[in-house]
């Protein structure tokens, strides 16, 4: 079984909750690696939702995966779990369901500067300071996303924070209201899920096959 895990939007493979997470995993059997993909595709000025989502296919090959997303990298984890047959379980931190959407529906001003413009600046969590990412980055998205929900029916797991005021709970709710194979954990947490880190890897454990 593969192990990959996908980051959220602006930030890296090196991520506080994506080394956690490999290195718990890894404590719990020494076989398990957890490849930590870098999701800035093909780079971070141009991201893509689509060229995501074809990096992640292209590094899963054949092989059964696990995937584990937050945020942005929980949208692609969907998106590929929904048409490749190769994804057996998904684990998803505030997954961004409804990403296009969202972000037009909380900021329309800076969606029509953006628009303007071509560009917006954006906080660079990763590797400091601001960056410029292209209005093509909300058109793909939003033409993925036009295509409807994802539709994924294998084992899922979502741990999402009820004081998310990014990527609103209500969306995992929707999403998973008429799927049995969705399990909600809600904690009581913001967007970045810092202080329920031991609830998010005590549900992993849960959430994993036996064997696994």
């Amino acid at each position: 079984m593969r192990y990959v895990y996908l980051h959220g939007f602006a930030s890296s493979p090196d991520s506080s909750k994506g080394l956690a997470v490999a290195a718990h995993l890894a404590a719990r059997r020494p076989s398990i690696h957890v490849e930590r993909l870098n999701m800035r595709q093909p780079s971070f000025a141009h991201l893509r939702g689509s060229a995501m989502i074809a990096h992640v296919e292209a590094r899963i090959g054949d092989e059964p995966t696990i995937l584990l997303g937050s945020s942005l990298g929980g949208w692609v984890a969907l998106r590929v779990a929904e048409r490749n047959p190769n994804v057996q379980r998904l684990i998803l931190l505030a997954p961004a369901i409804g990403l296009a959407a969202n972000w037009k529906r909380r900021m329309p001003h800076d969606i029509e500067a953006w628009r303007r413009t071509g560009w917006r600046t954006v906080d660079d969590h990763a590797f400091g300071g601001t960056a410029e990412i292209d209005i093509g980055f909300l058109d793909d998205v939003d033409a993925i996303d036009a295509k409807g929900d994802p539709d994924v029916t294998v084992p899922t797991l979502i741990v999402h924070g009820r004081r998310d005021d990014v990527v609103p709970i209500a969306g995992s709710f929707r999403w998973a209201a008429e799927r049995d194979n969705v399990r909600i954990v809600a904690v009581d947490d913001d967007h970045q899920l810092t202080t329920s880190l031991p609830t998010i890897l005590a549900e992993i454990d849960l959430a994993l096959p036996p064997g696994a």
